[in-house]
C-alpha cells in the first residue's frame, strides 16, 4: 500500500531518509545496527514497525535518538523568552551562574518550594509538558539560589521533574544536566533515600536512550543499595519495588523475559505489602506491577498474553494519568498487531479523550496510528483526524 504511493507512517520515512543521508545501503544499516536487512526492509516499506529494543539499535547505528526516527516532538508551543525548551534547558544548565547574570526573582520559602514541587509533579503525571514548560524555569530561578538542607530536597525534586519532562520532549543531554544538579542538591538535603529516587529516573532516563544494560545495572544496584529489612517503613519499600519494576523493563527489551519476570514477581510481593503509594513522586503498588507486566509482554512481543495481562487492572485504578494513558498505548500496540484494527483504533480513541495533552508527545502511540493507516480504507476517519492532529503521515491514493 504505502509502496504504490511514496509514502510511509512514520518510522519508515525517517529510517530511509536518515539511512539515504549518511550515504548507507539497507544492507550496511543492517550490518551496522546488528539486525537482519529483512528488519530494514520491512521498516521502511511500513510493513512492520521494530521492536523498541531494535529501534534503539538501528537509531545508534544512524547516530540519532530513537525520538529522531519516531517523528517525537521536542519543541513546545508558543514559547517565549522564559518559557518554552530553551527557557528549561538554560535554567539546567547554569550558564547564567557563570555568567553571573541570573535574573533578580524572589527567592522561596521552603512552604514555597514544597507547593512548587507538589504543583510541578501533579501536572507532569497528568502530561502537561507544555504548560510545565511555562513554568518551570522560573521555579528553578527561585529555588536554586536557597541554600537550606530541607529546601535542597524540594529543589532536588523540581530539577527531577524538569529532567523528567525533558525526557519526553526529546532533549536527553539537558535532562542529564537536570539530574545532575538533582543528585549535587540531594547530596545536600537531609533525606538520605532522594538520591536513590534520582538514581531510578537516571535508570529510566538510560532506558529511553536504548542504553539498556547500564539502565538495568543502574537499577538493580540501586535497589540492593537499599534493600529494605523486616521492619523497614513503606516509602523505601516502595521505592525499592519501583527500582526492581525499572529492573524488568530493562530486562524485558533486551529479551530477557524470564529475568523480568523474576523481578516483576518480587516487586508484586513488596506491593501486596504496601499497597498503593506515591513516594518520592512515583506510583507504585500492584497496578503498577500489573501494567509494567502488560509492558514487558509487549516490548517481548506475546501480545495476547499483555491483553490477558491487562484485563487484571481495575477500571478505577488510582494510577497517574501518564500512567493510566502509558497502559493504553501498550494495549493499542497489541491489539494493532494481533490484527484488531478496530479495537486498537478504539482504544487511541479513548487515551486521546483522556490525555490529549500527554499525547502529543508520546511515540507509541504515533508507531500504532502509523501502522493502522496502512490498512485504514475510509476516508475523513476519526483516526485519521487524530493522526492529522498529531502530524502523523498517512499514506494516500
Amino acid at each position: 500500500m504505502s509502496g504504490s504511493t511514496g509514502k510511509t507512517p512514520v518510522v519508515g520515512g525517517q529510517v530511509r531518509r536518515l539511512r539515504q543521508d549518511a550515504n548507507l545501503t539497507q544492507v550496511e544499516l543492517a550490518t551496522a545496527a546488528g539486525v537482519s536487512v529483512d528488519v530494514i526492509r520491512k521498516a521502511e516499506q511500513g510493513r512492520q514497525t521494530p521492536s523498541l529494543a531494535t529501534l534503539h539499535k538501528i537509531a545508534a547505528a544512524l547516530d540519532v535518538e530513537v525520538s529522531t526516527l519516531l517523528s517525537k516532538p521536542s519543541t513546545l508551543p508558543q514559547p517565549t523568552e522564559h518559557s518554552g525548551v530553551l527557557a528549561m534547558r538554560r535554567a539546567v544548565s547554569g550558564i547564567d551562574d557563570l555568567l553571573e547574570a541570573t535574573p533578580d526573582v524572589a527567592r522561596f520559602t521552603e512552604a514555597q518550594a514544597r507547593s512548587a514541587a507538589t504543583y510541578a509533579w501533579g501536572s507532569y503525571w497528568a502530561g502537561r509538558y507544555g504548560h510545565l514548560g511555562e513554568v518551570l524555569p522560573g521555579m528553578l530561578l527561585s529555588v536554586r539560589a536557597v541554600d537550606d538542607p530541607r529546601v535542597n530536597v524540594l529543589a532536588s525534586r523540581l530539577y527531577q521533574v524538569t529532567a523528567c519532562t525533558l525526557v519526553h520532549l526529546a532533549q536527553p543531554d539537558a535532562a542529564h544536566l537536570a539530574l545532575r544538579e538533582a543528585m549535587r542538591l540531594a547530596s545536600r538535603g537531609d533525606d538520605p533515600l532522594q538520591a536513590a529516587a534520582l538514581r531510578s529516573s537516571l535508570a529510566w532516563l538510560l532506558l529511553t536512550q536504548g542504553r539498556l544494560e547500564e539502565s538495568r545495572t543502574l537499577a538493580l544496584s540501586t535497589a540492593r543499595d537499599i534493600e529494605p529489612g523486616n521492619r523497614a517503613e513503606l516509602p523505601r519499600m516502595s521505592l525499592w519495588g519501583s527500582l526492581l519494576l525499572s529492573g524488568a523493563t530493562a530486562a524485558g527489551r533486551m529479551g530477557e523475559r524470564d529475568n523480568a519476570a523474576h523481578m516483576l514477581d518480587q516487586a508484586h510481593q513488596v506491593a501486596v505489602h504496601t499497597g498503593h503509594r506515591n513516594d518520592f513522586e512515583t506510583a507504585f503498588g500492584p497496578d503498577q506491577v500489573t501494567m509494567q507486566a502488560v509492558g514487558v509482554d509487549v516490548v517481548t512481543q506475546h501480545y495476547a498474553t499483555a491483553l490477558t495481562t491487562a484485563r487484571k487492572l481495575p477500571r478505577a485504578t488510582p494510577l497517574p494519568l501518564a500512567a493510566k494513558s502509558r497502559h493504553l498505548a501498550d494495549r493499542a500496540l497489541a491489539l494493532s498487531r494481533l490484527g484488531r484494527d478496530e479495537d486498537a483504533t478504539t482504544t487511541l480513541l479513548a487515551m486521546n479523550h483522556l490525555a490529549p495533552d500527554w499525547m502529543q508527545y508520546q511515540a507509541l502511540p504515533r508507531v500504532v496510528i502509523g501502522e493502522l493507516l496502512l490498512r485504514e480504507r475510509r476516508r475523513g476517519s476519526k483516526l485519521r483526524e487524530l493522526a492529522r492532529r498529531l502530524q502523523v503521515t498517512t499514506p494516500t491514493g
